[in-house]
């Protein structure tokens, strides 16, 4: 993927708070939704590719963390009618069930017109700390689109790639491709889990996916942590201190 950088519409940026800065904004579409009113907003300044996206695992104390990123075709009238029902049941990717996050990301990877996945592995995670390892799972999941990026959509944060971005607050209650991502993202995570737990049935990572539930902290009190388990975490980190 290569990142564009068009030519500044500063007025545009101005009036629609979309620049390489964090937006307050939080109120939901008009029924109370995500919706697509900062893709059209870069769309209608000629930014046609424009790329959602959000992280998961950020809080787990197991497990990878991962971001995906997801582009949705520009467009206006009834293909843009077209689109919004496509996307109708999206919503931020925990608030929805198990069984509703696989059955929407079947709809989205139909729908979108590019998905990128970025992973970043524990031991990577512990080596750079979770703040740098948030941004390089984003930055990597950008990479991963097979097309031109015009501009971002990113939950709670913008990163230093040189192009126009909307860092949204709750991002995901309110952009469509940015809770597509994390739907994307969710669901890559709790597969790549399932698997971890076919591996080492000892935490039952299939039920918590790696984050601290009761069930974990207390398998992680008889076992001791495994390799798949975050050294800078605290109950990780003082089990490891303990006599």
């Amino acid at each position: 993927m290569k990142l564009m950088v068009p030519s500044p519409v500063e007025s545009f940026a101005k009036h629609m708070s979309v620049s390489q800065h964090r937006s307050n904004g939080r109120a939901v579409g008009s029924d109370g939704y995500p919706d697509l009113r900062w893709e059209r907003a870069f769309w209608k300044a000629g930014m046609r590719h424009v790329a959602g996206v959000d992280e998961v695992g950020r809080g787990a104390m197991a497990g990878p963390l991962v971001a995906a990123a997801v582009v949705f075709p520009a467009c206006e009238g009834w293909r843009l009618r077209k689109l919004k029902s496509a996307l109708a049941g999206v919503r931020d990717s925990k608030l929805l069930t198990p069984e509703r996050r696989v059955a929407l990301a079947a709809t989205i990877k139909e729908t979108a017109v590019a998905i990128g996945v970025g992973i970043v592995p524990v031991d990577e995670l512990d080596a750079v700390g979770l703040g740098p390892a948030n941004r390089i799972a984003m930055e990597r999941a950008i990479f991963g689109i097979a097309l031109e990026v015009d501009a971002l959509v990113i939950d709670a944060c913008v990163l230093d790639l040189g192009c126009p971005q909307s860092g949204l607050i709750d991002g995901d209650a309110l952009s469509l491709s940015v809770a597509a991502a994390s739907i994307v993202a969710k669901v890559t995570r709790d597969r790549m889990m399932a698997v971890l737990a076919a591996e080492d049935a000892r935490y039952g990572f299939e039920r918590h996916k790696g984050y601290c539930s009761d069930y974990h902290k207390a398998r992680l009190a008889e076992h001791g942590p495994s390799a798949h388990h975050r050294r800078c975490f605290a109950p990780v980190a003082a089990w490891n201190a303990a006599p």
